[in-house]
């Protein structure tokens, strides 16, 4: 009678479920028909990949269009995608992509070098206004045509050779290029699906709709039904089509993780996108265990915004970070599922390690305040944390504030906001502090340092320095070794850390429930999904003592 009731449970919580009523789990009928039921946590923003930053759209636009290269889901080293075969030359900075004869638009169309010259020049415009433009700035001349320094886009370094051939040119050796080539700022969108719906550079139109949008990954976009589902079926046009397994996932909005957690029992949930921090410890107690948590290549942190009074003062921001437990914030609140952190790079990124230039110190963190002028919290002016909707954010604001209210005698308030809300939110700089995540989109440093360069696409926080801007994008690019390169790294972090645009919590890792029926989710470094590689086997069954 339990899993009974779970089900009826699951049903009433959430307007996505399609198989109730029918004696018949989501993962039932998933497992039969050949389609995954995925938690997303969030609604997407949207899926044009030239505009959207999240992690939520990360997983389904990555699922409808694939780049150049694709991580391999197990290494994360790349491989073909677009491109069957790519050269590079000997001193590392022109690369020569071959495309495959078959890869196909999803409607028949054949791909060819022309539509990604295209599409870099879509995302590197600056009236596009792509946030993640920066991740093609390695390209000669990308940086200065985003910047309106140059207006003739047919001397940045990106050309086709033939329909088939694509040579990029990069300012100096890139030594995590391939990587950039399995992000999404970097895919090519289809040039007459976006014209049919407006300019080149225009934001947000039907062109991503049911029955408008064109990719060209393994699935395709079937249905959108906001707040409640996304649906995407196997693309008849793909490349590799014989080799995708599943027929098509549903995407579910899930930002109400105790909701998405019983879900998951109902068996109407092959994968959750989080776990509530409360149950983890009694699924890990259990044997065969659906829980699976692994290092994350992530740093979550409080963004603050520098022009915002009190904490346009650094002796504040520096106050706030020191009187900030860690510690006793990953074992309690989080139940050890992370790392206390205290820069903004993860800990041996590549054999990188980032400074530590402060600790837990109370003692400090009043001195500081008081030198700002707050002695003991007198004549505090307030402090608002924004975070996005979700159960964890809460708990961790309520207890940062405490600890400041503890530790500072300050008064702190606490705003929740709906995804798109606060991502608005946070673009426009409408905070004073903010609850943000950054999960690296390539292994390397640079992938965290780049996000703090002078009016950076993502950094929203008003730091600016034209001396660490000067190592993080011309110096470190040409040093010779990696530890010449490391070390300009470790200045540069150094110096930001130093006047503390951000207050970094702690180092990620992932923790998924994932359904026995479901192989090809691999844990990996940055909770990379492709969905092309993912099976599902029936016979697999579910802990029936899960409670």
């Amino acid at each position: 009678m339990r899993f009974f009731r779970l089900v009826i449970l699951a049903c009433a919580v959430s307007g996505t479920i399609v198989a109730c009523g029918s004696g018949e789990s989501n993962v039932e009928s998933g497992n039969r028909l050949g389609y995954l039921h995925y938690g997303n946590g969030a609604e997407p923003q949207g899926l044009d990949p030239h505009v959207v930053t999240g992690v939520p759209e990360n997983h389904i636009v990555r699922a409808l269009f694939e780049g150049l290269a694709v991580k391999n889901p197990k290494t994360l080293e790349p491989e073909p995608g677009v491109a069957e075969r790519w050269d590079i030359s000997d001193d590392g900075t022109v690369y020569t992509f071959h495309l495959n004869p078959q890869a196909r638009w999803s409607n028949g169309e054949t791909m060819t070098a022309s539509d990604y010259v295209w599409s870099w020049h879509r995302a590197l415009h600056p009236d596009t206004g792509s946030l993640y433009a920066y991740m093609l700035y390695p390209v000669v001349n990308a940086e200065a045509y985003s910047k309106r320094e140059i207006t003739d886009f047919d001397a940045v370094g990106v050309k086709a050779l033939d329909d088939q051939t694509l040579q990029v040119t990069l300012n100096a050796p890139t030594p995590y290029f391939l990587q950039l080539m399995d992000h999404y700022s970097t895919f090519a969108v289809h040039p007459e699906t976006v014209l049919t719906h407006g300019k080149m550079t225009d934001r947000f139109t039907p062109w991503t709709r049911v029955g408008s949008i064109v990719s060209n990954g393994p699935f395709t976009l079937e249905e959108w039904s906001l707040n409640r589902r996304i649906i995407i079926k196997k693309s008849e046009h793909y490349w590799d089509r014989e080799n995708v397994s599943l027929n098509g996932v549903y995407f579910y909005p899930t930002e109400n993780v105790v909701s998405e957690e019983r879900m998951f029992r109902a068996e109407q949930l092959h994968y959750t996108q989080v776990v509530p921090l409360d149950k983890i410890p009694d699924y890990r107690s259990q044997d065969k265990s659906p829980y699976i948590q692994a290092p994350y290549l992530g740093t979550y942190y409080y963004l603050i915004n520098t022009d915002r009074p009190p904490v346009d003062d650094v002796l504040v921001r520096r106050a706030l970070s020191y009187a900030l437990d860690r510690d006793t914030l990953t074992r309690t609140v989080l139940q050890n599922t992370a790392i206390p952190a205290y820069s903004i790079t993860p800990p041996d990124t590549l054999g990188y390690n980032p400074p530590k230039l402060f600790d837990y110190d109370p003692e400090k963190a009043r001195a500081l305040l008081a030198e700002a002028g707050y002695p003991n919290g007198e004549g505090w002016p307030g402090l608002e944390i924004t975070y996005n909707t979700q159960e964890a954010h809460r708990k961790i604001a309520v207890a940062v504030q405490q600890m400041w209210k503890r530790e500072l005698n300050i008064d702190i308030t606490i705003s929740n906001q709906e995804w798109k809300v606060y991502l608005n939110s946070v673009s426009q700089r409408e905070f004073q502090v903010a609850r943000r995540g950054w999960i690296g989109d390539y292994v390397d440093a640079n992938n965290f340092l780049d996000l703090f360069i002078t009016d950076g696409g993502n950094n929203n926080t008003g730091y600016a320095n034209d001396i660490y801007d000067d190592i993080i994008l011309n110096l470190a690019p040409k040093a010779k070794t990696r530890e010449e390169r490391y070390a300009l790294f470790y200045k540069a972090e150094s110096m930001m850390m130093d006047e503390m645009p951000i207050i970094p919590i702690y180092t990620y890792t992932s923790k998924h429930l994932i359904h026995p029926s479901v192989e090809g989710i691999y844990p990996n470094l940055m909770d990379s999904l492709n969905l092309k590689y993912v099976t599902l086997h029936p016979e697999r069954r579910l802990n029936s003592e899960i409670n």
